[in-house]
């Protein structure tokens, strides 16, 4: 499996555990505000400023042009670490999306 494949199939599964959740190709939103997008080897994700600021400090984590409150997130392999770095972010960037 490839880290994009790899990838889209967590957060797959996280979406289907999170009510609201619209899945569009490579876009997951709630409530019509996007949180994350699947980017090549990569998924992107909207937090807030001083998270994204925080996680970027994280292995495999850069900032992302979409904006300062945006991170992305590449893992070169999605480990338990990765998973659960991957997992929490979706999970904020969702609830964030609701706000």
């Amino acid at each position: 499996m490839t880290p994009d494949q790899a990838i889209r199939e967590h957060a797959d599964r996280l979406a289907a555990e999170l009510p609201g959740t619209e899945m569009d190709d490579d876009t997951w939103s709630s409530g019509g505000h996007q949180f994350a997008v699947l980017s090549g080897d990569a998924i992107e994700l909207r937090l807030d400023e001083p998270v994204a600021r925080a996680a970027t400090r994280t292995p495999d984590t850069s900032p992302s042009d979409r904006g300062p409150a945006w991170v992305r997130f590449e893992p070169r392999e999605l480990d338990g670490h990765a998973i659960d770095r991957l997992e929490a972010w979706f999970r904020f960037a969702y609830r964030k999306a609701g706000e």
